[in-house]
Formats: C-alpha cells, sequence, structure tokens
C-alpha cells in the first residue's frame, strides 16, 4: 500500500494500472482497479465493506456448521450407545452376544467425543480465526485504498498499516519505488 501510495501521488492514479497484475489479491485488484476509475472515497469505503461483510457471514456460516457438529456428535454418540446397550440386553440369554453390544456401546460413545473434540471443535476454531485474519487484512487494504484516494503520502499510508500490526511484529515500511 506504501508503493501505491507512492506511485498513486508521484505519476497519478492511472500509474497504478501497471502494477495490477502483481497485486495477488483478488480483493486488492477490485479496489486498486476502483481507485485506478476514479471512483469518490465514500462509493470505495461502502463497496468494499459491503464485501467484507459478506465474507464474514459465509465464513460464520461455515463455522456454526461445524459448531453444530462438534455439539451434536456426542450426541449421536450417545445414540449409538444406547443401541448397543440394547443389543446387550436383548442377549442376555447368550453370553457371547454381551460382548458385541458392550462393544458397540462403549465404540460410539468414544466415536462421538473424538469427531466432536479432535476434528469439529477445532476446524472451526481454526475457520474463526483464519476468517477473523481474513477480514483484518481486507480492512487494511481498504484503509490503505481510502488514503491513495485522498492522496495522503506514503508515510501517512504506512502508520495506517502499521496500525494493524502488532508493535512486536512491525517491520519498516519504505517505498521500494
Amino acid at each position: 500500500m506504501v508503493n501505491y501510495s507512492a506511485i498513486n501521488r508521484r505519476d497519478g492514479a492511472l500509474a497504478l494500472e501497471q502494477h495490477l497484475k502483481e497485486a495477488g489479491d483478488e480483493f486488492l485488484v477490485t479496489g486498486l482497479q476502483m481507485v485506478i476509475d476514479g471512483q469518490t472515497e465514500d462509493t470505495v469505503e461502502r463497496q468494499l465493506a459491503m464485501e467484507i461483510e459478506y465474507l464474514k457471514t459465509r465464513h460464520e456460516d461455515g463455522k456454526k456448521i461445524l459448531e453444530f457438529m462438534g455439539a451434536s456428535a456426542p450426541a449421536w454418540g450417545m445414540i449409538g450407545t444406547l443401541i448397543g446397550l440394547v443389543q446387550m440386553l436383548g442377549n442376555l440369554s447368550d453370553p457371547s452376544g454381551i460382548g458385541v453390544g458392550m462393544a458397540t456401546a462403549l465404540i460410539t460413545t468414544f466415536y462421538g467425543a473424538i469427531m466432536a473434540n479432535l476434528f469439529f471443535i477445532p476446524l472451526a476454531g481454526k475457520l474463526g480465526t483464519r476468517s477473523k485474519k481474513e477480514s483484518t487484512l481486507r480492512e487494511m487494504i481498504v484503509e490503505g485504498l481510502l488514503g491513495i484516494v485522498r492522496g495522503e503520502s506514503p508515510t501517512g499510508v504506512r502508520e495506517k498499516m502499521q496500525a494493524f500490526i502488532s508493535a512486536k511484529n512491525r517491520e519498516e515500511l519504505k517505498p521500494s519505488i
């Protein structure tokens, strides 16, 4: 963003068009194209904020599915346990059938707990973390693009970008051109 700001300030918004291919992020390319096209600050902000909001909604839907699966897997395990107990109690006259019913009862409880705690709940958490990182990155892009639209200096844009990064992880952001 600092480099794009320097290009915009030095050569104008049309010069940014040469750098669209190297942007690498479709969201950034869309925003840069809006800047190149001369869209107003308000238009850029509204359009990109709407994209971020729908991204969060899509990610939240996926996370909710995984959370539901994590919450319901132990219940399905308990249903299997009941089925195993019914098998076991149905075969009380045959001692060799008791083991099969008991094994079914125990293994389904085990599978329900494993699926919930080893797969679904951690995946939901990971999806939430990745969604937060992606939305923060996009919010960062929006702030940088708005600085470019306003004609802010590369130093001003750098300061805005650094606000998103923890002090521990900040690198000196200088224009490379």
